[in-house]
């Protein structure tokens, strides 16, 4: 038989049609909702404004990323548990326990772990609340078995099992146990015995032919590691004089070093440790009595822990036989183990490996993890408290995307609310770093910030998005406010924009901006170039001063000849310009003040329509899903951010207006008004009065601009003229015929 589809229901939720949740049915069939129609198919289990355990318990497989089957396998336990999954849409802290579904085994055994969880807390009701399972450890303090395999001093049933797991906490190890007390695990039990065992076996290997000193056999042996070296390096010494006798000075004792020790030598016995340790000769014999001041007190220690040392003069022989004694001993140290209860002594380590406290604990611990089902179970009612109380939440910000275009609720990525240049914007959104690449694709202006908090010691960067105001103070470096949704303030840097139309307030005005800033960098640039020049001209002027007339006189002498056919080309260009503006003045003056008006705001429509029109367009397309998806989201339907809801994410200072208190003040800035209208209207009224030939009504004088055909006759004449003068006033040069 075919199974029934659920019935959905949709609605239209930031531009998009989406999948509507409204009950506890449609939380339960998340399941059969088509992927497609998921408004997000993975987010960050972390930067986000939500509970971070309710955020890693949904993420099971704890790889950082929410995806839907994690979703649906959280919708699925949960509604499984509850008799009422409507429930879950009160977004409620404490479940009464008539809540459970104990026809499935899952509700069953959770509500019994609510029980006993209200038990070991000592509190009679019939429901559990989240502030009941908020610390688990004073769930399991009072407990002697917990389950997680751990036993503490108060699991033990007499005194003596108690200290002994305190004595293997600190020779072996120590774990904590759910309740937060320090106790021992099976691995820890294992390691002890073993180490009482290997210590009890190396001591007994230990006969009286292994210590040839006896009791001082480690010291004496200390001893002679000590000098080992030293010695070694004497008996090299002889060996090398009595293969060859002029070696003596190069391998004896330097007199000159010694000399050229400076200040208190019996603070130089580093220095004097250098040398040999005897005087070195070919007999090879080490005098015990006459031995380098610095190692005196390490000879006397040898003498006196080994008797075959304790004699005037020692042999290498000799030597070598003392060291070969100790090979017993260095071979039995080498093989020790059970250091770790070495502190105990052997008398105790023997007790502890009689008394039997192993299978003691072992009991113990077995009756522990008999408990392990139960107490997971206890961990599982403070995942099905979370879960109640944040779930809904949760969805509506991944299946929906609801909380964001909700009046008064906050998205979980909204972080904050971050104040610059006179406003404040609510989009404010954690990231790792700037990625404009793909931010740019939303249509938005962003701002991305690097943020510090000096009090709470941390940093982090958000990614501010702006819908409202202008940007032109809006820059790289600017410094600003953000403020967290605790309330927590941090200082905030703009690091990077991505630019994008904020209204079409803006993008009308957005040409006229450019001109006037282009303008400004070209008469800067100007005056720059002038200055420079200017300087330049002052410093050759002030070097070259003696100079100046000769090569003034010859810059006369050299002047340009006369080009007529280049002025007569400027004339003509001129005259063809004045024509234009003629005939277009003459259209112009024959204008009424209205067909101005038209003119004007055509004008200023032809510039600013094509930005009015291409920022139109991008602002109905201002998506937040690329902003999300730079910042590890997976945004699965478009998210418009635009009109009325746009603006309310960002508020732009409004300042009342105010008069001014002082009389002198007020009276000031009424005639600055006055004299600003006045020579307004003055300046409108003379426009109007000289396009319509009505000056010489008024007794002014009144010029009727000249036919565009007379213009040009008169400026050929006086080419013509100029031409002729020209060439009269040019000397005939000597050897030539006038023609």
């Amino acid at each position: 038989m075919e199974k029934t589809p659920y019935n959905w229901t949709f609605t239209s939720v930031g531009g998009s049609v989406r999948v509507k949740i409204s009950s506890g049915a449609d939380i339960a069939h998340l399941g059969e909702l088509d992927r497609k129609m998921w408004t997000v198919l993975s987010c960050p289990s972390r930067n986000l404004e939500f509970d971070p355990k309710t955020l890693a318990l949904i993420d099971a497989d704890h790889d950082g990323n929410i995806r839907v089957d994690e979703v649906i396998a959280a919708a699925q336990w949960l509604t499984g548990i509850l008799k009422d999954p409507d429930l879950l849409l009160t977004r409620g802290t404490e479940i009464p326990f008539s809540a459970f579904n104990t026809d499935s085994p899952d509700g069953a055994r959770l509500l019994a772990s609510a029980r006993q969880i209200l038990g070991n807390l000592k509190l009679d009701k019939e429901s559990i609340a989240l502030e009941d399972t908020a610390d688990l450890t004073k769930v399991f303090a009072d407990t002697k078995f917990n389950g997680d395999g751990v036993i503490t001093p108060a699991s033990a049933d007499d005194e003596a099992t108690s200290a002994l797991i305190t004595t293997i906490t600190e020779t072996i190890g120590k774990a904590a146990d759910r309740s937060g007390v320090d106790g021992v695990t099976a691995d820890h039990v294992e390691a002890f015995y073993t180490a009482l065992a290997d210590y009890a076996a190396w001591q007994e290997a230990g006969t009286p032919d292994v210590f040839p000193f006896g009791d001082k056999t480690a010291d004496a042996l200390a001893a002679c590691e000590a000098l080992k070296d030293k010695i070694a390096d004497y008996f090299m010494r002889c060996k090398l004089i009595g293969f060859d006798a002029d070696a003596a000075p190069a391998v004896g004792i330097s007199v000159e070093k010694i000399g050229a020790i400076e200040g208190n030598l019996a603070l130089a016995c580093a220095a004097i440790g250098e040398e040999p340790l005897a005087k070195p000769a070919a007999e090879g014999l080490l005098p015990l009595d006459a031995v380098n001041p610095a190692w005196k007190g390490a000879v006397g220690t040898l003498r006196a822990l080994v008797p075959e040392a304790d004699k005037k003069t020692l042999s290498e022989e000799e030597w070598t036989a003392i060291l070969a004694k100790f090979a017993p001993y260095t071979a039995w140290m080498e093989a020790k183990k059970g250091s770790e209860v070495e502190g105990l002594g052997l008398e105790k380590v023997k007790e502890l490996l009689k008394a039997g406290g192993k299978d003691v604990l072992l009991k113990l611990l077995e009756a522990d993890k008999a408990l392990e089902q139960e107490a997971l179970s206890i961990e599982e009612v403070d995942k099905l408290l979370r879960l109640f109380h944040n779930f809904y939440d949760f969805l509506n910000n991944y299946v929906v995307l609801a909380d964001f275009y909700e009046p008064g609720r906050k998205a979980i990525f909204q972080a904050g609310r971050l104040y610059i240049d006179q406003r404040s914007t609510d989009l404010c959104i954690r990231v790792d770093g700037p990625n404009p690449d793909i931010s740019a694709l939303s249509g938005m202006y962003i701002l991305y910030c690097a943020c510090k908090s000096d009090t709470l010691g941390k940093a982090m960067n958000i990614a501010a998005v702006l819908t409202d105001g202008d940007v032109d103070g809006l820059r790289p470096g600017k410094n600003a406010v953000f403020y967290d949704r605790e309330g927590n303030d941090w200082s905030a840097v703009v690091t990077s924009i991505v630019e994008n139309p904020l209204s079409l307030r803006q993008a009308f005005w957005a040409p006229y901006k450019k001109a006037g800033r282009w303008i400004s960098e070209k008469v800067g640039k100007f005056a720059a170039d002038k200055e420079a020049k200017g300087a330049g001209t002052l410093s050759s002027i002030t070097e070259g001063a003696t100079s100046a007339p000769a090569a003034g006189a010859e810059a006369a002498t050299k002047a340009a000849p006369f080009d007529v056919g280049k002025i007569a080309v400027i004339t003509m260009a001129l005259a063809a310009v004045s024509g234009v503006l003629v005939a277009v003045i003459s259209v112009l003056k024959s204008l009424s003040w209205w067909q101005w008006i038209v003119l004007i705001v055509g004008l200023m429509l032809v510039i600013s329509l094509p930005s009015v029109f291409i920022a139109w367009r991008k602002l109905r397309k201002r998506d937040l899903g690329p902003v999300l998806n730079a910042n590890g989201w997976a945004v699965n339907a478009a998210s418009y951010v635009r009109g009325k809801f746009a603006k309310g994410l960002t508020e732009v200072a409004r300042y009342p207006k105010l008069t001014a208190v002082d009389p002198a003040a007020r009276r000031k800035a009424a005639w600055r008004r006055f004299w600003c209208w006045l020579i307004a209207l003055l300046v409108i009224a003379a426009g109007v009065l000289y396009f319509t030939d009505n000056l010489a009504c008024i007794g002014l004088p009144y010029h009727k601009e000249p036919a565009v055909e007379e213009v040009c006759e008169e400026t050929a004449e006086a080419v013509e003229e100029t031409t002729g003068a020209q060439q009269a006033e040019e000397p005939v040069e000597e050897g030539t015929s006038e023609e």
